[in-house]
């Protein structure tokens, strides 16, 4: 995190724990107003990566499991970097800023995959840099976003997943009620202030929650490797093209696709908190799922989890399809609590 805007956060109440702003003094109250009301973030839990040069493009359509020719001045798309075996590595938001390609992951993996990627360059006219420092990222959402941004940016965006530049940062709208904006370091503060007039400022972990209600995974790292696309849903909310060419694990994404029937998909799931009490921690991404179908074998994985606005946790779950119809899946062991599932913000549908 830049060291100014820390530091400016911190005297605005900010409670920062490595890097990422946890809470603004009552995280009950933030995830309530997240829920609720209209809230302001600051997203430091992402960083971004660069892809600069004249062969960017072709050198992220070769290794990204979505088409990243869609990708323009006014869109923006949901993509992974997957291993050989078509094991998700990361996944990320893309958006252009001139001829330049950014990169929103989790920040505690874009220097690995900066890493990872950069073994791909080779010859190609690429340079890839982690671009975290040049940037504030913010996140707002509630009903009263589309006036509050439009009063300082005037045009919006239209559509989800639509990208606005100004000279103030790009605009992102995610859905009606929820945007992001990535701004320069020089125009933060200013936003900030103008926005935390109207917006209740919360924790990074409220974007979190606000992604899991979404149905949108996050791969982080107990994650890494655990998932082919399928699993988490990742085609269902436009993050691979089924049409372009090859990429590391393609065969393996199409063939899950075209070949037979899904036998994991990712669920929405609460935990209430007195099952969570009785074990002392709470859930974790990379925690085990089970069920008795599976005679005590590993039926499913967490893949992201926080802490719900009036008790307990939401997550979503990767599970086997079959124990998700038939029987009760049960968190960290047979004798563990009962994952209590809700409906996703869209509809699941077999390939």
């Amino acid at each position: 995190m830049n060291p100014d805007w820390y530091n400016f956060l911190a005297q605005h109440g900010a409670s920062i724990d490595s890097g990422v702003v946890m809470q603004f003094g009552d995280s009950a109250a933030e995830l309530y107003a997240t829920a609720h009301d209209t809230v302001l973030i600051d997203l430091s839990q992402f960083g971004t990566l660069r892809v600069s040069g004249e062969e960017a493009q072709s050198f992220l359509q070769n290794l990204l499991s979505n088409d990243i020719r869609e990708v323009t001045g006014t869109r923006v798309q949901i993509s992974s970097f997957n291993t050989a075996k078509g094991r998700m590595l990361a996944t990320m938001l893309i958006w252009r800023e001139g001829d330049d390609y950014l990169l929103q992951l989790p920040s505690v993996l874009c220097e690995p995959i900066r890493k990872k990627l950069g073994m791909y360059v080779l010859r190609a006219k690429v340079k890839i840099t982690n671009a975290s420092e040049e940037y504030i990222t913010l996140g707002l959402s509630g009903k009263e976003t589309p006036e509050l941004l439009r009063a300082q940016f005037g045009e919006l965006p239209q559509s989800p997943f639509g990208l606005i530049s100004t000279v103030q940062g790009s605009i992102i709208k995610t859905s009606d009620t929820r945007w992001q904006i990535c701004t320069p370091t020089s125009h933060a503060t200013t936003l900030w202030n103008a926005l935390s007039r109207h917006a209740k400022p919360a924790g990074s972990i409220c974007w979190d929650w606000l992604n899991i209600r979404s149905g949108i995974p996050i791969i982080l790292p107990p994650t890494q490797e655990q998932f082919v696309a399928q699993m988490v849903n990742l085609e269902l909310i436009g993050g691979v093209n089924f049409n372009k060419g090859c990429y590391p694990g393609q065969e393996i994404v199409a063939r899950m696709q075209y070949l037979g029937k899904l036998k994991r998909r990712m669920y929405l799931a609460h935990l209430d908190s007195s099952a969570t009490s009785d074990i002392g921690y709470a859930p974790q991404a990379g925690d085990e799922l089970f069920s008795a179908d599976l005679e005590g074998q590993v039926c499913g994985m967490i893949v992201n989890a926080a802490p719900a606005p009036v008790d307990g946790y939401d997550l979503l779950a990767s599970v086997q399809t079959i124990s998700r119809e038939t029987q009760k899946v049960l968190w960290k062991s047979l004798q563990g609590p009962e994952l209590e599932f809700l409906p996703l913000p869209y509809p699941l549908t077999d390939n």
